[in-house]
Order: C-alpha cells, then sequence, then structure tokens
C-alpha cells in the first residue's frame, strides 16, 4: 500500500470515527430521537390541526364551496392547509437539529474532546465536517419520520407524486442541512460558552422559521419581511419539498432556482467552515 492510498484510508477513517461518535451519543439515546420529533408531532397534531383554515371558509354560509376551495388554493397552492404545514414541519426539524450541531463543538471544546482530537492527525477540516455529516444523517433520519407521521394525520401527496419526487425532497433537505449545520458550527467555532450558543440559537430560530414560507406564503407578507425570505435557505429548501410532495404541478424554473440557491448555500457554508476551522478551531 501506497503512502498515499495510507493517508486517503486514514483521513476517511478518522472522518468516519468523529461522525460516528456523534451519531452514536443520538442512536443510543433513544429519549434524544423522541424528543426531537414529538415537537413537531405537536405542531402537526395541535397547531396543524387545530388551525383549520380550511373549514373556516368550506363551513361559512357566506362563502360557496368552489370558491372556498379555489381561495385555499389561490393562496396555499393546495386546499389542505394541513398538508402545507406539514412540509413545512420538514424544514422545523432540520432547523433545530443542525442548530444543535454548533451546541455539540462547544461541549466537546469544555469537556476536554476536543484537544484530544486537535492532538491527532486528523484534520482540522476533518473534525468540522463530520460534525457536520452527523447533523445532516439526522436531520435526514428525523425528516423521514416525520413525513411517515404526516401521511398517518392527514397530508395528501399530489397525484404525480413518485419515488423520484421524494429523493428529490432529500437531497433538497441535504443541501439546506448541510449549509445550515456548518453555519452554526462557524458561529460555535471559538466559543467555550453553552450559554453564548443557547443564546445565539434561541436569537436566530424562530426568526428564520416565521420568514420562511414554512407556515404561511411569503406572498403575503409585508414587502420588507418577504425582502428577508428571499435570502433564508429555508424557504427554498421548503418550497422544493412543497413542489415535489404535495402541488399538483411543478414549476420546472423555480425548482431549478430552489436547488441552485440551496447548492450556493450549501457550498459556501461549508467551504467557510473549513476555512475557518484552520484558523479559528485550536486547544
Amino acid at each position: 500500500m501506497t503512502s498515499e492510498n495510507h493517508n486517503s484510508k486514514s483521513i476517511f477513517h478518522g472522518f468516519w470515527a468523529l461522525t460516528n461518535r456523534d451519531l452514536k451519543k443520538w442512536y443510543k439515546e433513544p429519549i434524544l430521537l423522541f424528543m426531537s420529533i414529538i415537537q413537531p408531532i405537536i405542531w402537526m397534531g395541535l397547531f396543524g390541526r387545530a388551525m383549520n383554515i380550511g373549514a373556516m371558509l368550506t363551513n361559512n354560509p357566506l362563502v360557496p364551496p368552489q370558491i372556498a376551495d379555489e381561495l385555499m388554493k389561490n393562496t396555499f397552492g393546495v386546499s389542505d392547509y394541513f398538508s402545507f404545514m406539514s412540509v413545512g414541519m420538514l424544514s422545523f426539524v432540520t432547523l433545530f437539529t443542525t442548530m444543535f450541531s454548533g451546541m455539540s463543538i462547544v461541549w466537546d471544546r469544555r469537556l476536554g474532546f476536543l484537544n484530544k482530537a486537535l492532538s491527532t492527525p486528523v484534520a482540522r477540516g476533518t473534525i468540522i465536517m463530520s460534525k457536520v455529516l452527523s447533523a445532516v444523517i439526522r436531520s435526514l433520519i428525523q425528516a423521514a419520520l416525520v413525513i411517515g407521521l404526516a401521511l398517518l394525520l392527514g397530508m395528501q401527496l399530489s397525484s404525480s407524486f413518485t419515488v423520484l419526487h421524494l429523493l428529490g425532497v432529500f437531497a433538497a433537505l441535504f443541501l439546506m442541512c448541510l449549509g445550515l449545520s456548518s453555519l452554526f458550527i462557524a458561529i460555535a467555532i471559538r466559543s467555550a460558552r453553552w450559554e453564548t450558543q443557547m443564546a445565539v440559537m434561541n436569537l436566530l430560530n424562530l426568526p428564520l422559521l416565521f420568514t420562511s414560507n414554512a407556515l404561511f406564503p411569503t406572498s403575503f407578507m409585508p414587502d420588507w419581511l418577504q425582502t428577508i425570505s428571499k435570502v433564508n435557505p429555508i424557504s427554498y429548501g421548503t418550497d422544493a419539498a412543497r413542489q415535489l410532495l404535495i402541488l399538483p404541478t411543478i414549476n420546472a424554473s423555480q425548482l431549478a432556482m430552489d436547488f441552485a440557491f440551496l447548492s450556493v448555500f450549501a457550498l459556501v457554508f461549508a467551504t467557510m467552515g473549513i476555512v475557518l476551522s484552520w484558523k479559528y478551531l485550536s486547544k
């Protein structure tokens, strides 16, 4: 075996060892998985079903059923708000899972594991990307569970839905998770206090969620809020998932725009995370 092949094998081994370490803390504690999906279940089961916008129109004697159905489709793209909101829960899950990837590196620093990892031949960028990959894997697994639960609760797929559409959904979520986890790790890379990272998470989570189209169409938001939504990656990930899962027709140009934005977003922030690790990640 040449030294180049040996080094490549060592790099991959170290990368997977660090990734698997983070994953073990997740799958060996089922309560963590349970807690990570119970919140979107509550949102879907309580908020999604309690806020029955369709019934507000269809049960209104002043609004004919056909007009009510047309209003729903013109507003949400589908006649069922629950289906619209359920897809938004995929972004909800990925957002909150990737936010905790930054917390992971803070705890590794506090507990001394980061110093040990930095003392090994593993590259600093590998340490960062292992955190990113573990967050992406967790997010995609939880998103799959949310899709299954949403279907059980009544989410209606489009008549043209295929397995390829589902693969496209996970591709969009993968890019969004990659960019978001890299972003939050970059924010946390020099932090040694978990209180600081929690403050950052609390500051960003709801603004990112509510300035997106996860719960309500951005076209009905104020102009200044629509401007923010246009640079919010969650809007693009959610739109791609909705087109592929529930909308009756796919806008090919908009779908291509969604994937282009998410690809650039993931590439820029993954690169930023690696560059910052070279510069700032230290014992």
